[in-house]
């Protein structure tokens, strides 16, 4: 199981542009497998990481994610294989549909159907990125003729923000793998792991990358860690999509998902994820300390 980042909070102004390069190239010299980007109200998350595929020479980058609805496939499909030419193929785009509170609410557009959206958008969007020429005609999106033409071969592996069983069905049949969030490793092994992987098996595709993101500490004080989680990511715990996977799991909330606790603990929970088949770990530190967020830094460098 790969180890990696999510990066440094890119909304807050003590951080600077630079600061977010430096902080990925650390990551690469560590020894971390990938610096994961969410793409949220702050920095283009894709156009962070092209500059930062120029600025290190290993370390994988991903989107995890960008929302599909503000973006036409053929533009998304341009913008990710820029980005995998920049960076030499190190670049991996994550998408999902987010959520009816932004995407409608907030943005203005329909969020009615987003199963059929989505199908219609890889529809366009795979092919794009395989080279080819679109010929399509949906309800979402009617796309004619168009191909992108870039330097190299560039190659962008694709992975959904997958957590229903249609959701699942898509990224098995259409993509690469799945990005969870708010999903603990009872869902992982008995939901979303046998669904995903039964749809690409049945779509003639190779296994699928199964990339989980957790909160995550190394820390002396649990309880009032999960307390801190809890308040802080409370938003999790009320969107839909999320909510679900936290009651599947049996949890009442973000705190109770994090992986917190010393160096025994953390490495046994690690350890539950890899020999259930989770093949990419995203490590979100979750500190509001330098000194644990140091620590936990060390050990997951320690463990890739």
């Amino acid at each position: 199981m790969k180890i990696g980042l999510m990066t440094a909070v890119t909304d807050s102004p003590e951080t600077s542009f630079d600061d977010i390069v430096s902080d990925a190239q650390q990551a690469e010299a560590e020894g971390f497998s990938a610096i994961w980007m969410a793409n949220i109200f702050g920095l283009d998350a894709i156009s962070t990481l092209s500059i930062i595929g120029r600025a290190t020479k290993t370390i994988e980058l991903g989107t995890a994610v960008t929302p599909t609805y503000p973006r036409h496939p053929t533009a998304l499909a341009q913008q990710a294989l820029t980005a995998a030419v920049a960076s030499d193929n190190r670049f991996n785009l994550g998408i999902g549909l987010s959520h009816k509170v932004v995407i409608e609410n907030m943005f203005g557009f329909s969020y009615d159907k987003p199963a059929q959206h989505m199908r219609e958008y890889l529809s366009v969007l795979m092919p794009l990125l395989a080279g080819d020429a679109v010929q399509f005609t949906g309800d979402h999106y009617s796309v004619n003729g168009v191909r992108l033409t870039m330097p190299g071969r560039p190659v962008v592996p694709t992975l959904i923000a997958a957590l229903g069983p249609v959701m699942l069905n898509l990224a098995g049949a259409m993509a690469d793998g799945t990005i969870t969030w708010m999903t603990g490793a009872k869902t992982l092994e008995t939901h979303i792991i046998p669904k995903i992987n039964d749809s690409a098996e049945k779509a003639g595709r190779k296994t699928p990358r199964i990339v989980a993101g957790f909160p995550i500490l190394l820390t002396d004080q649990v309880a009032e860690t999960r307390a801190r989680i809890d308040q802080s990511l409370a938003i999790y715990g009320t969107l839909p999509s999320y909510r679900a996977m936290l009651d599947k799991e049996g949890l009442k909330g973000p705190g109770d998902l994090a992986i917190v606790g010393d160096e025994t603990e953390v490495r046994a929970r690690l350890d539950d994820l890899r020999a259930i088949g989770v093949t990419d770990f995203t490590a979100a530190i979750a500190a509001d300390n330098a000194k644990d967020a140091a620590r936990t830094r060390a050990f997951l460098a320690s463990e890739c």
